[in-house]
């Protein structure tokens, strides 16, 4: 399914571009796919990256491999902005009451399989991805 349309949220951004076990997977199965997501994930993304360098979790070679590679995701990546039309929609999952960060990512994905196209939701996030199946997403799992 080379053509699919995958929705990528943070844990499985962030697994991906720090290369971990996970990571590896995830970059062999999304390679030739078009990516979505919502603009939080580069906030999202960036704030993580950020974090971890100065918590001496990562180096800072993979600090500024990150950066670069988040740079150069923006232009392929198709991002949804966070607008009013996704903030008040009255859509919670029935059970969970995910983050508002989650949520954004959830009501996004929500919005692409609507509105144009969604074959996978992929996150690595157990809470995220509990939510994501109870409001209907397609979720991949990794």
């Amino acid at each position: 399914m080379s053509d699919a349309i995958i929705y990528l949220d943070t844990s499985a951004y962030i697994a991906i571009l720090l290369e971990g076990k996970k990571g590896h997977a995830l970059w062999d199965f999304i390679q030739g796919k078009k990516i979505i997501s919502s603009v939080l994930l580069i906030l999202e993304a960036e704030r993580n990256i950020l974090r971890l360098s100065r918590e001496r979790k990562i180096s800072p070679e993979q600090y500024s491999e990150s950066i670069a590679q988040i740079k150069a995701d923006i232009e392929v990546f198709k991002l949804k902005n966070l607008n009013l039309e996704l903030c008040l929609t009255n859509v919670f999952p029935p059970v969970q009451t995910p983050r508002s960060s989650d949520l954004a990512h959830l009501r996004t994905a929500l919005w692409f399989m609507q509105n144009e196209r969604l074959d996978f939701f992929i996150t690595l996030d157990e809470a995220q991805r509990r939510s994501a199946v109870d409001c209907g997403l397609p979720v991949k799992i990794f």
